[in-house]
């Protein structure tokens, strides 16, 4: 019996897509991974991923935001267009938005001057916050703590951190994203031993594609691309980790996705 996933975390206006899209997007279907949510993560990626989702309402859907990278380029016009965005249908949720010290691409004043207009328009229309961090927790959990009662839900994407950070973020009633970076033997370990914390109704599953490709992929793709058809891949590991059944990970990781996206 095939079981039905959902990919919540997929760059699917990166370029490394442009010459087969639809064909990436029918693979996925093809192994059961039938609805996937496009990643926004600045103005003009939010608006080609609503136009995309609207294409293919029933599988695809999209989120409205700006990555803290390009916070140092979003102004009032930019949160304006997010704001206009989302309010459509298809977008599901407000990000990727957050905080990112690891390079600082913006500075860091910026990146939290614009995560905060997002968490407000999160607040606003009530969707939930798809969250990026990168060597920022303890900022970016005090600011969370102020902003979650009034948040229509939270899921911390494509989450690497320690045990501690795990623990607080669940404490506030995130939920977790994993991607491939689980299946990484060498980066990975220290999130495969942890995943098992991680309860029944938080656990999300993504691919984050093209990026972070499973290392532990038994016949890895030629131009090293990750995809959404690779999300059964890494629920198996993430299954491994957890002493679960794979049915067992398809069943809460959809239902808990339909139930955070809204897509019931």
């Amino acid at each position: 019996m095939q079981m039905d996933w959902i990919d919540i975390g997929i760059n699917l206006t990166n370029k490394r897509f442009d010459h087969d899209r639809e064909q990436v997007i029918d693979s996925a279907i093809e192994v059961g991974v039938n609805k996937l949510v496009i990643t926004g993560t600045s103005v003009r990626e939010s608006q080609r991923a609503l136009l995309m989702a609207n294409e293919r309402p029933d599988t695809l859907f999209s989120t409205a935001g700006c990555h803290p990278h390009d916070a140092k380029s979003l102004d009032e016009d930019g949160l304006a267009q997010i704001d206009s965005l989302a309010n459509e249908q298809q977008v599901v949720a407000i990000g990727e938005c957050g905080l990112d010290f690891n390079r600082n691409f913006s500075p860091k004043e910026k990146q939290i001057e614009v995560f905060k207009q997002q968490l407000e328009l999160a607040v606003k229309v009530q969707k939930p916050v798809f969250l990026h961090e990168r060597d920022a927790f303890d900022t970016q959990y005090q600011i969370l703590k102020d902003y979650l009662p009034s948040l229509n839900g939270a899921v911390s994407h494509c989450f690497t951190g320690q045990q501690a950070h795990l623990e607080a973020y669940l404490s506030l009633g995130l939920s977790i994203g994993i991607t491939g970076w689980i299946c990484d033997e060498r980066r990975g370990k220290a999130l495969y031993d942890i995943v098992k914390f991680i309860p029944d109704d938080r656990l999300m599953v993504e691919t984050d594609g093209p990026y972070l490709t499973p290392r532990n992929l038994p016949k890895k793709p030629k131009d090293g691309r990750n995809e959404p058809r690779f999300l059964p891949h890494i629920a198996k590991t993430i299954a491994e980790a957890r002493g679960q059944s794979l049915q067992h990970i398809a069943e809460i990781s959809y239902t808990n996705s339909c139930h955070f996206f809204n897509l019931d």
